[in-house]
């Protein structure tokens, strides 16, 4: 029989990837548009926050396939969500930018997406708040982990 301690990774795994998947899964509904699949919103996001990103850039930053992020390229640009544009050092090179039509629906869904956490972690006793955001800093080095070990590899 497995310890306790022995099933955390797992659980804590399939916890955070549930809520991962509940969260998107709620905010599909009520945004005008074609539907974004989590790496196109992935992309979008990364792109927003970092203007100019290269295609190849954007894949090891993703840990995804060139031939991927070049797919999810092209459809967001097919959508009108992001610019392509030709990188005056390199004209070889495309660079990265979003549209205002991108910036309005991640600005919408970063507004969404906050209210539907606020409103459900209201929902919890204050113990359990309180567990959540003494939890944050942990989650934070996990993820530092996660993303220092990636890159090594």
């Amino acid at each position: 029989m497995e310890s306790e301690s022995e099933s955390f990774p797992e659980a804590l795994s399939d916890a955070l990837a549930g809520l991962q998947r509940l969260i998107r899964r709620r905010l599909r509904g009520g945004t005008d548009g074609p539907r974004l699949r989590g790496a196109e919103v992935d992309l979008l996001r990364l792109v927003a926050e970092r203007p100019g990103l290269g295609v190849s850039e954007a894949a090891k930053e993703l840990y995804l396939a060139g031939n991927s992020v070049s797919t999810l390229v092209n459809r967001l640009v097919r959508d009108g969500y992001l610019i392509r544009a030709t990188d005056p050092a390199d004209r070889r090179a495309a660079r990265l930018l979003t549209t205002p039509a991108a910036d309005t629906r991640l600005r919408d869904w970063r507004q969404r997406r906050a209210v539907l956490v606020r409103r459900q972690v209201d929902r919890l006793d204050p113990a359990e708040r309180a567990a959540l955001e003494a939890a944050l800093p942990a989650l934070h080095k996990l993820a530092a982990n996660l993303h220092e070990e990636a890159e090594k590899s």
